[in-house]
């Protein structure tokens, strides 16, 4: 077995193989010039079963050309089986055609792995489960639920609810409510204007006295989450507590989550989190651990579902 790493998920990938107890595959990954991607393997990979971890994070464009190049290498390198490990699935959320003349960018992107080389294909809590089925080659759905659950179960935090943050997230927070044993709502939105303006309008379900855990798969500009944070309190939730697996935290994210009122931000490492966009109040786990188990189980033939 061989792991390699794109450039954006070293400390991750260096992570599982400590877990694995392997060393990471040496690769060679630079820009010449003229802005053109150069990959080499600097050792064998004939016949050998290789996993290449690479997220998908800012360039999101230039770390999945990288992954392309790197699977590409890795096939004409001869290996037996080329396995992709995406924590985070770029172009996730264009998942179908909602509007005249676009793209299903996230079923291109799973094409144009399988055309370069991929044989399967391991990604994180997806926003739209049916992207799983976008593959032509096997495709592992995996979920940071069990991480999540675990950080919120060791902190005995007394009544709690698990809140979706709105109807779409209802089946996943219901999941994550399961885990924890503990009720759930959600948080009701309307169309207030244009295609995309909707707005948090009320809380459904009893969040009253609670710690109000909101649960989503990401957590990109913050806004969506500060309604629903404003909602939980207006309707006397004790306090409010965000947990997702992608933390994307683009744009004014950072400066708004670390003045706002929810009191604790939890997310995990499938998407790089530098120190400049960290805060106090952001826990930030690992997912290494669960990437890890997962590679060994495909590796050895071991079902993949029996993790969860």
């Amino acid at each position: 077995m061989k792991i390699f790493s794109g450039r954006a998920t070293g400390e991750l990938t260096g992570a599982i193989c400590a877990h694995l107890g392997v060393e990471a595959g040496r690769v060679e990954a630079f820009k010449f010039s003229n802005d053109n991607t150069f990959v080499r393997i600097l050792e064998n990979v004939r016949e050998q079963d290789v996993f290449v971890v690479q997220t998908s994070c800012p360039p999101v464009d230039e770390t999945f050309m990288e992954l392309l190049i790197m699977v590409d290498a890795i096939r004409r390198a001869s290996a037996r089986r080329i396995t992709a490990v995406l924590p985070y699935y770029p172009y996730v959320r264009s998942d179908k055609k909602d509007q005249p003349r676009v793209p299903i960018t996230a079923r291109l992107v799973a094409d144009l792995m399988v055309t370069a080389g991929v044989d399967r294909v391991v990604t994180m809590d997806l926003t739209a489960d049916q992207i799983q089925g976008f593959f032509t080659v096997p495709a592992d759905h995996l979920s940071a639920q069990p991480v999540l659950a675990r950080h919120f179960a060791e902190r005995n935090l007394g009544p709690a609810v698990v809140v979706a943050p709105d109807p779409g997230a209802v089946k996943r927070a219901q999941r994550f409510a399961e885990r924890l044993h503990l009720p759930m709502a959600f948080v009701d939105k309307r169309r207030v204007g244009g295609p995309d303006e909707v707005q948090a309008t009320r809380v459904v379900g009893e969040v009253a006295g609670c710690h109000a855990i909101l649960f989503d798969e990401e957590v990109d500009r913050g806004g969506s989450a500060l309604q629903a944070a404003d909602l939980l309190y207006d309707a006397g939730a004790a306090d409010v507590q965000l947990a997702c697996t992608h933390a994307v935290l683009s744009g004014p994210a950072v400066e708004r989550l670390s003045v706002s009122r929810i009191t604790e931000v939890v997310v995990t490492d499938t998407v790089p989190v530098p120190p400049g966009k960290r805060w106090p109040r952001l826990t930030v786990l690992s997912i290494a651990p669960l990437l890890a188990e997962a590679i060994r189980r495909i590796h050895t033939g071991e079902s993949i579902s029996a993790l969860f």
